[in-house]
């Protein structure tokens, strides 16, 4: 099975609750009005695309309508197919590569979002590319998460810095930089703490690191991905508001996409906070996280068949 039809099976659960209350929507009106445009409005809010980007798809529905774009129901589904493409594809979706190794690629997220399983799964990624990877546990404050980031770095064929438990966490990533830069590897990807009751001191941590990271390499980190669990629906948007405070987030992980109704976050989450979803996770196996592909969501939401092959 390829990752677009993984994909598809997926977002099984978001189909179920976007894209097949659409399709009943469409097969229950003869003619678009004003009941038909109310009862849209309300199935994007409760597939969890937020009630702005809402609001903005059916002032595109309008506007098509008024454009002859739609002219019955039935034209309703490629249409917003479209535009929720428009709306993924506004930013670059591709992940940065550094000009001279390594690449840098610091991940954040709270703790239960599956930041560490992702960093594995990105530590498997490049190494089918042919890359060295080394990966860096700087979320030295629970020993299970080293004890995990270690297990995937073994995994995965990686190299591996760790400090003790409760050590300085910028004082891993100082000689994670440092190795990787010795070690000729080419991608660090670097753990970090997630603990959301502590705001002050996150923000303050992340922070640190930053500093240091840019103090050995200027250029770096070349990605802060955010990892967000897709079940936890729009609950996402305000840890994305909370960590965007702490770090210069370039890129969004979401995780989970199989086990939740809620996808069409993914939508409402990029389009409100500004932030390019780079990575997505729809399932357990290490190739079930790949780059995420505009084209290929929006295709696998109204379970199209114009898509390429991955």
């Amino acid at each position: 099975m390829g990752f677009f039809d993984r994909l598809k099976e997926g977002l099984q659960k978001t189909r179920e609750k976007f894209t097949n209350k659409i399709e009943k929507l469409v097969i229950g009106y003869a003619d678009i009005d004003d009941e038909f445009l109310d009862e849209l409005e309300e199935t994007l809010i409760m597939a969890d695309v937020g009630m702005n980007t809402a609001e903005k798809l059916m002032k595109a529905v309008r506007s098509g309508i008024k454009a002859k774009q739609i002219n019955s129901p039935e034209d309703l589904k490629p249409f917003l197919s479209e535009e929720i493409e428009k709306i993924l594809a506004k930013h670059d979706t591709s992940t940065k590569c550094a000009e001279v190794s390594p690449t840098v690629l610091l991940v954040i997220g709270v703790n239960g979002a599956g930041k560490t399983t992702t960093i594995g799964k990105l530590a498997a990624y490049y190494k089918e590319e042919g890359k060295s990877v080394m990966l860096a546990a700087a979320d030295t404050f629970r020993a299970a998460a080293i004890d995990q980031l270690k297990v995937w770095s073994e995994r995965a064929g990686a190299a591996f810095i760790r400090h003790e438990e409760g050590s300085d966490p910028a004082a891993v990533v100082f000689d994670a930089v440092k190795a990787a830069k010795a070690r000729k590897i080419d991608t660090l990807i670097i753990d970090t703490a997630g603990r959301l009751q502590t705001k002050s001191n996150l923000m303050e941590e992340l922070k640190k690191i930053y500093r240091v990271i840019k103090r050995e390499l200027p250029d770096a980190p070349h990605e802060t991905f955010l990892v967000l669990d897709a079940t936890t629906g729009q609950n996402a948007v305000s840890q994305a508001k909370l960590f965007g405070e702490a770090a210069p987030i370039t890129g969004l992980v979401l995780t989970k996409l199989d086990g939740t109704g809620k996808g069409g976050v993914v939508i409402g989450i990029s389009d409100e906070m500004d932030i390019p979803v780079k990575w997505i996770g729809v399932g357990e196996k290490t190739e079930d996280l790949r780059p995420f592909s505009p084209k290929d969501f929006a295709n696998a939401l109204f379970n199209g068949e114009n898509r390429k092959t991955l």
